[in-house]
C-alpha cells in the first residue's frame, strides 16, 4: 500500500516538520586529538556520519542511499571507521576515510575480512583495531587487525560474545560473552591482545549479567569499570583485572545505574541513572566517595561522553523538546543542523497496579484535550528497554491528530530493576500484554480513553507484541499497527541474524527444536484466527531481525481468512534513516487507523 500525499505547495504540518527536522548524535572524540570529532547527524533528511571540530560546521564523510549511523573515530583523530551494510540488513565490512575528507574518500579498513554482523569495535593507538563477528556456521570471531601485521583471531565460540572496549596502552581487551548459553546474561573475559591468552575472567552465575564499560584512562592501568546486578539492580564495581580486586560503587541514589566512564583523570565516575522513565546524571569521587547529582533535572540524557578539560557534553531532550548537545550548565555545544523542530506536549505519568506489580506508564494528550479520546498504544521495542521522558517525532504526530498516546513500561523493561525485566520469561509476550491491557483497561476505565477507539500499535518486539495482543486479545482494539514484527516465532527463528538466535536461546530455555511449545505458545501465528481488528503491517524488504518470510506466512492466514489488513512494504532493513520513508510510513499509519476509526 501507499500513503496519500499532501497537495503540492502545502505548508507541512507540525508532525512532519518534526521528522524533517534534523537529528544530532553525540560527537565521539578522538583520545589523541580531542577537538577532532565523528558525529552522526542528518544531511539533506538522511542520517549520515560526519566530522566535526567544535566552533566549526558539520563535514559530511558518508552518503548513502540508505544512510550511516554506526561508525567510530580512531585514538589519533586522522581516522573515522563506519559500517557498510548491504540497503540496511546490518551485515557488512568497516571502511575508513581520513578525518575531514569528502564523501567517497573511503576505503576498506580491513583487507580481506569477510561481511558479517557487527560484534563490536574497539580501536586502539598506532591504527590497532579488534573486530567483533558475528554471523551463521561460526557464531562469534573477534579479531585483531594490527598496523603493518595480518589479521589474527583472538577469539571464536559458537555463542554470542562481543569487543567490550581496549586498555588505555591497547594491550589488553575485555569481552562480554555468553559461553554458558545465555545472551541476556553475559559473563566477562579479559584477553591479551598480544597472543589471545586469558588475562582475567568473571561471572556471577545464573540470570546475573556482567558488562564492561572501560579500562581506566591511564596507560599500564589494569582497572576495568563493569555494571554489575548482584542485588537485583544496576550497580558499578571496579575490577583490577590482573590482581583481581574487585570495588563496589556504592552511589546510593534511586534507580538503577545504565552506564558509566571515566573522568579523564581516573579519579571521578561519571553516571547514567535511570528512575522512572527519566536519566539523570551524577559524579562519582574515588577520593572522598562522595556523590554529586550534574546536569539537568529535567528530561532525560540520553548520552554523555567526559572530556579532557574535565568537561562533560550530555546529548539531552524532554518529551516536549528536541535532544541538542549541551554541557552541563545547559550551554549549547552542537545543535541539530536546520530548522529546529517543533515542540511538543509534555509526559504525564501513569501508575496502575497490574498482575506483577506496579505499572509505569507515560501518557500524552493534546492540550486542549477533553472527555474521552481516541488514543493509540505504542509499544516499546526491545524488549530490554524502556519508554522515558524524551523527545520522539512519531508519538507527537499521533497527539497532532487528536489522539492520546501511551507508552507502558511493561515487565521486560530497564529501569525498573532486574526482576521486572526477566518476568517476561515465565511466558514470553503474554506477560507483557498482560501489563499493557491493564494500563489500557484503567485509562478506559477513568475515561481517559474511548473504549472503541484504542489502537495497539508498536515496532520491532512493539510490533511483535501487537500482534499478538490482537490475537490474545481481540475484544480491546479498534485497530492494529505492527511495524516489523515477529509474527511467526519458528521461521523468525530459522531466518533470524545469528545474535537474535542467542536471545531467543535465552529468552525461551532453548531453540525451537528444543522447547517448540513455547514458541508456539508465543507466537503470533498462533492466534492469527482470533484476530477481528483491521490490521497495518509494515515490513522491512532486508530486514534481519524480523525477516520478511515469517511476516509473509502471518499476512497470508489473515488473507485465507478474509480478514481486514494492508500490508506496507520498504526497501530497507529493521527501520529507517531517510526522513522521506520515516514520513511516507507514519503518513501510511495515520491514514490506515482514521479510515478505520472513522477519525
Amino acid at each position: 500500500m501507499t500513503a496519500p500525499n499532501p497537495p503540492l505547495n502545502t505548508p507541512l504540518p507540525a508532525w512532519e516538520r518534526r521528522f524533517r527536522a534534523g537529528r544530532i548524535g553525540l560527537p565521539d572524540w578522538a583520545v589523541e586529538a580531542p577537538e577532532r570529532c565523528s558525529v552522526v547527524a542528518t544531511h539533506q533528511g538522511v542520517l549520515e556520519m560526519h566530522s566535526w571540530q567544535p566552533g566549526g560546521p558539520l563535514v559530511q564523510l558518508t552518503s548513502r542511499r540508505e544512510g550511516t549511523a554506526l561508525g567510530e573515530i580512531d585514538p589519533s583523530g586522522e581516522w573515522i571507521w563506519w559500517f557498510d551494510d548491504a540497503a540496511g540488513n546490518e551485515h557488512g565490512i568497516w571502511r575508513r576515510q581520513p578525518f575531514g575528507s569528502a564523501p567517497g574518500s573511503d576505503e576498506v579498513a580491513v583487507p580481506g575480512l569477510a561481511p558479517s554482523y557487527s560484534a563490536g569495535l574497539a580501536l586502539g593507538p598506532d591504527e590497532l583495531a579488534v573486530i567483533g563477528q558475528n554471523d551463521d556456521g561460526y557464531g562469534t570471531r573477534i579479531q585483531v587487525q594490527e598496523k603493518g601485521k595480518a589479521l589474527r583471531l583472538l577469539y571464536e565460540h559458537e555463542e554470542d560474545a562481543g569487543v567490550g572496549g581496549l586498555s588505555e596502552d591497547g594491550t589488553l581487551v575485555a569481552i562480554a560473552h555468553s559461553e554458558h548459553g545465555d545472551s541476556r546474561h553475559t559473563a566477562l573475559r579479559v584477553l591479551r591482545v598480544a597472543d589471545g591468552s586469558t588475562v582475567a575472567d568473571l561471572w556471577d552465575g545464573p540470570g546475573k549479567s556482567l558488562e564492561p564499560l572501560g579500562f581506566a584512562p591511564l596507560a599500564g592501568d589494569p582497572r576495568l569499570l563493569v555494571l554489575h546486578e548482584r542485588r537485583g539492580r544496576g550497580e558499578l564495581l571496579i575490577w583490577d583485572v590482573q590482581s583481581g580486586l574487585e570495588v563496589e560503587v556504592n552511589l546510593d541514589v534511586p534507580g538503577e545505574i545504565s552506564q558509566a566512564q571515566w573522568f579523564r583523570d581516573a579519579a571521578t565516575l561519571l553516571i547514567s541513572v535511570d528512575h522512572q522513565a527519566r536519566t539523570r546524571l551524577y559524579t562519582f569521587s574515588l577520593i572522598d566517595l562522595s556523590t554529586q547529582p550534574a546536569g539537568p533535572s529535567d528530561g532525560t540524557v540520553l548520552e554523555a561522553t567526559t572530556r579532557p578539560d574535565g568537561k562533560v557534553w550530555a546529548l539531552w531532550s524532554s518529551a516536549a523538546q528536541p535532544a541538542a548537545v549541551r554541557d552541563l550548565e545547559g550551554e549549547m555545544v552542537l545543535a541539530p543542523p536546520g530548522e529546529p523542530a517543533p515542540p511538543s506536549v509534555t509526559i504525564e505519568d501513569v501508575w496502575v497496579e497490574g498482575p506483577g506489580g506496579r505499572i509505569h506508564a507515560l501518557l500524552r494528550r493534546p492540550t486542549s484535550a477533553t472527555g474521552p479520546l481516541p488514543m493509540v498504544i505504542d509499544i516499546h521495542g526491545g524488549p530490554t528497554a524502556h519508554d522515558g521522558d524524551y523527545f520522539r517525532a512519531y508519538p507527537s504526530a499521533w497527539v497532532d491528530h487528536g489522539f492520546a498516546l501511551l507508552q507502558v513500561n511493561y515487565r521486560g523493561s530497564t529501569g525498573y530493576g532486574s526482576q521486572w525485566r526477566d518476568a517476561l520469561e515465565k511466558r514470553v509476550g503474554h506477560i507483557e500484554l498482560e501489563d499493557v491491557v491493564a494500563v489500557r483497561d484503567h485509562l478506559v476505565e477513568t475515561g481517559i480513553a474511548a473504549p472503541d477507539q484504542v489502537v495497539l500499535a508498536g515496532a520491532s518486539w512493539g510490533g511483535y507484541l501487537t500482534l499478538l495482543g490482537l490475537g490474545l486479545y481481540p475484544d480491546r482494539w479498534a485497530v492494529g499497527v505492527a511495524g516489523v514484527p515477529v509474527a511467526d516465532y519458528l521461521a523468525a527463528y530459522e531466518d533470524e541474524m545469528e545474535a537474535l538466535k542467542a536471545f531467543d536461546r535465552s529468552l525461551f530455555g532453548g531453540s525451537p527444536e528444543e522447547v517448540p511449545d513455547k514458541y508456539r505458545d508465543s507466537s503470533p501465528i498462533t492466534y492469527a484466527d482470533r484476530v477481528v481488528a483491521p490490521v497495518l503491517v509494515l515490513a522491512g524488504e532486508n530486514d534481519p531481525r524480523c525477516p520478511i518470510r515469517q511476516i509473509e506466512n502471518y499476512v497470508a492466514v489473515l488473507a485465507e481468512r478474509g480478514a481486514e489488513h494492508e500490508v506496507y512494504r520498504y526497501d530497507a532493513g529493521h527501520g529507517s534513516l531517510v526522513d522521506d520513508e520515516r514520513v511516507r510510513q507514519v503518513r501510511a499509519e495515520i491514514d490506515f487507523v482514521k479510515r478505520h476509526l472513522n477519525a
